[in-house]
């Protein structure tokens, strides 16, 4: 396998076209990520006749997630409300989880180990600590630790780490895992796979009755949901206010395997996993994690290029990734390079989603944004599912997605979003 392939979903290549082009659809979900497919899975499940567009459902951004679950050490200054629904999404995630389970059959790895960020040296101690006390400020669950505490807890972390942050409700989920599962649940639930690119929203009146694919064939709907990831942008007929400011940020991940066991190698012999809990790291100004998963492998990301939709995985970014990852646990070198991807975060510029239902005067009526997740789209899955589906199914959205409309962007003066706009 090659740096840049991966395994890719498969069972989901779309339903004849005979039973898709001719229907109507109640709502047609663009973008086949996991906000998508769980926006599309949970109003299936609530009775609506869904489709999913997308030429290759399952991979982009959420193939090349790690899954951390990290309201709490991902808050960031300036970003209280972003807290505020990832908090609330966190809050969700073990009824989610058992729910796409039950519903599947899966395991998707969901674990509720803990989050450590750890400091390097002295400088980074100092930042980790003012993060620290911001995080107290905000009535946040954390406590600090000492390098020595730290290496107790995780005793593979190297030996001159300054201290740690420790937040034990950060927790993670096997994203890959987490993608087949959800494009199950949709097939159990009969969502429509159609694959192929949207390139159009119809919406005559103002109201939005059709859904142009690249084709040319339309599926008429009655609703359509914009989960496009960082493509977003690129559906045409969007209406002014959906036209958001949103660009890919690329970010590079390593899957590393435990060395092969040797022959005379037995259960008693064979070696612990080098973690049991995520490893954020703060290396001489720099940033890594390292995400433990069950079977002893490790997620090690990431970076962060603006280069446009390039998704190459540079000599440089491994270089990197391993560089910094060593310096904090050492024993990384050790394993095995299984995988290396590179994803677009979509990201916003405020780093916020945008979650909304457009209303009649925005020129679009029918039309769900939720795109934009940036860093948090699996953290957010859960709460953006549940405010999509309610929105379709006409009910109000949980309180928290308030905040991220889209008319946070319009310039001081500018016409906003009417007071419809969002329901």
């Amino acid at each position: 396998m090659s740096a840049t392939q991966h395994t890719a979903p498969s069972g989901h290549e779309g339903a004849d076209a005979s039973q898709v082009y001719g229907r109507c659809f109640d709502a047609v979900v663009i973008g086949g990520g996991v906000i998508g497919l769980a926006s599309a899975w949970q109003a299936s499940k609530r009775g609506l006749a869904v489709a999913v567009v997308d030429p290759d459902p399952g991979h982009g951004a959420s193939w090349a997630a790690a899954g951390m679950l990290a309201p709490v050490t991902e808050a960031h200054y300036g970003e209280e409300a972003l807290l505020h629904l990832s908090l609330a999404s966190a809050r969700l995630w073990g009824a989610f989880a058992e729910e796409l389970e039950a519903d599947t059959g899966s395991d998707i790895g969901y674990r509720r180990c803990g989050t450590m960020l750890v400091a390097f040296d002295d400088d980074d101690r100092m930042a980790a600590r003012q993060l620290y006390e911001f995080q107290l400020k905000l009535g946040l669950q954390v406590r600090w630790v000492s390098g020595r505490e730290a290496r107790e807890m995780e005793p593979n972390l190297a030996p001159g780490i300054r201290g740690a942050l420790w937040a034990p409700n950060d927790h993670q989920v096997r994203t890959r895992h987490l993608v087949r599962a959800l494009l199950d649940a949709c097939q159990e639930s009969e969502v429509a796979f159609v694959p192929e690119r949207a390139v159009a929203l119809e919406a005559p009146g103002g109201r939005l009755s059709a859904v142009r694919l690249a084709s040319g064939i339309r599926l008429t709907c009655g609703a359509a949901v914009l989960a496009a990831g960082s493509w977003s942008r690129s559906v045409d007929g969007l209406p002014e206010l959906a036209q958001v400011p949103l660009r890919p940020v690329k970010g590079v991940i390593l899957r590393l395997a435990p060395a092969p066991l040797t022959a005379s190698a037995t259960p008693e012999t064979e070696p612990p996993p080098l973690l049991t809990r995520t490893v954020r790291g703060m290396v001489q100004g720099s940033h890594v994690y390292l995400v433990p998963r069950a079977d002893g492998s490790i997620v090690l990301g990431a970076t962060s290029e603006e280069r446009g939709f390039d998704t190459t995985v540079s000599v440089g970014a491994l270089h990197d990734l391993i560089r910094l990852a060593r310096r904090l646990v050492p024993g990384v070198t050790e394993m095995v390079l299984a995988d290396a991807t590179a994803g677009l975060r979509p990201a916003t510029a405020d780093n916020g989603p945008v979650i909304a239902a457009m209303g009649g005067d925005s020129g679009a009526e029918g039309l769900v944004l939720a795109f934009g997740h940036y860093r948090n789209g699996i953290l957010l899955t859960p709460i953006t599912a549940s405010a999509v589906s309610a929105w379709l199914c006409g009910d109000p959205a949980p309180d928290e997605v308030s905040a991220f409309g889209p008319s946070r962007f319009c310039a001081p003066g500018s016409p906003g979003l009417p007071a419809d706009g969002v329901r």
